[in-house]
């Protein structure tokens, strides 16, 4: 009786744990943040036109962020002149997830 307790408990657990892959971050993405940013990173779409996104697929250009940077834009979100030009992704990704859309936003630079 203990040992099918402690097995389902096992079972439970490990549906429960929540890891997130390599190529999340490029489902999150494209999810999330490619209606502004467009799949490529780029921003040429009427979203990223009418807000001015950089190109995130330019090397030079995200050379001037760090990882962290990035980061606590996805938590915060990011304002300019008390407007809102990307919102908070606090409340919809999780720390992992941002971390892995950070990852991907990298790889970007290198197409």
């Amino acid at each position: 009786m203990v040992r099918k307790m402690v097995l389902s408990c096992f079972i439970l657990c490990g549906l429960t744990a929540v890891t997130v892959r390599a190529d999340d971050g490029q489902a999150l993405f494209n999810g999330k943040c490619s209606i502004c940013h467009g799949k490529d990173g780029k921003g040429q779409t009427k979203m990223g036109e009418k807000a001015g996104i950089k190109d995130l697929s330019d090397a030079k250009y995200q050379a001037t962020f760090t990882d962290e940077q990035l980061l606590k834009m996805l938590k915060e979100g990011k304002k300019v002149d008390d407007k809102v030009k990307m919102k908070s992704y606090d409340t919809i990704l999780s720390a992992e997830e941002m971390k892995a859309v950070v990852a991907y936003v990298r790889t970007l630079a290198k197409k």
